[in-house]
């Protein structure tokens, strides 16, 4: 087993899972990640303004296709959170999960106060009789990967470098409700995303080039995140994707849409037919980067 918030599931936690799934098969184990929800920072410093990359059911989804055999959700709680070391391995990890082998990074840290190290958990496993193998720090470029990192990359709106630390591309998924109706009259229908889960983060407000997979099929579109400062007073915050060459309708269905890239910044126009000229000039864009991405 392994264990952590995972947040993201990036390079770093893959280099961490992979490693998981190979030790597992090589002694016919089965694979199991222990994961905490809510966000340890949500409980221990009661910080609600955090916000997670992953949402549960992406998190299960990433760890499935990693080929993980059990995705344990433990609900973090002040209680959990006062535990020892020794209670945590004992009763948690030794008497329910009954662990044989533990991988974990080398910053591993557990048991109240976080005060228990890697080291503590080695004698740990050579008390109750479970190995420990310990994983260094995975670099990219010159910068140690972060769940952190990536979060900051993502509230300024860098989706190609979150996306760079990930290894796979950011993703928003919701159900598609109705709008104003407004993107039909400028002939830039969307679908509205209505995001279930309130501890996603949402990117910086702006354009985005997106893709989805519907029935099957890549389409790409434009995403906008924001108030629609244009004809709204409003400060609340919407998502609005355009998919190009598309006129199905998908009200009532979950969509998942992934950020490729940030085409611009939220801006306000005097008027509806300004908004309309750099939207069109925003679909160009879409294209010649989709031309790149291609191409590369």
């Amino acid at each position: 087993m392994t264990i952590g918030t995972f947040d993201g599931v990036h390079l770093g936690h893959q280099k961490i899972i992979n490693q998981l799934v190979g030790i597992a098969k090589a002694d016919q184990l089965q694979a199991l990640v222990l994961t905490f929800f809510p966000h340890p920072r949500m409980i221990v410093q009661e910080d609600t303004s955090i916000k997670l990359i992953n949402t549960i059911d992406e998190k299960a989804s990433l760890m499935q296709n990693l080929g993980v055999d059990h995705l344990v959700i433990k609900a973090f709680t002040k209680d959990f959170s006062r535990l020892s070391a020794l209670e945590y391995v004992r009763d948690v990890l030794v008497n329910k999960l009954h662990i044989k082998h533990i991988i974990v990074g080398y910053d591993h840290h557990f048991g109240r106060n976080r005060t228990a190290n890697i080291n503590d958990l080695k004698e740990f496993g050579a008390f109750y009789g479970f190995k420990v193998t310990e994983i260094d720090a995975h670099e990219v470029g010159d910068v140690a990967v972060s769940s952190t990192k990536i979060r900051l990359a993502l509230e300024n709106g860098d989706i190609s470098k979150a996306n760079q630390f990930l290894g796979y591309n950011f993703m928003l998924t919701g159900l598609v409700v109705k709008g104003r109706g407004l993107g039909k009259t400028i002939q830039f229908p969307t679908a509205n995303l209505q995001i279930e889960a309130t501890y996603k983060l949402i990117p910086k407000k702006g354009v985005y080039l997106v893709q989805s997979f519907i029935d099957a099929q890549l389409v790409y579109g434009m995403m906008n995140i924001g108030t629609n400062p244009t004809i709204s007073s409003s400060e609340e915050v919407s998502i609005e994707v355009f998919l190009f060459n598309f006129n199905q309708s998908l009200y009532g269905q979950l969509l998942t849409v992934q950020l490729l890239d940030r085409i611009r910044g939220e801006i306000k126009f005097p008027g509806l037919q300004e908004l309309k000229l750099q939207l069109e000039s925003d679909r160009q864009a879409a294209f010649n980067k989709i031309e790149l991405l291609n191409q590369n």
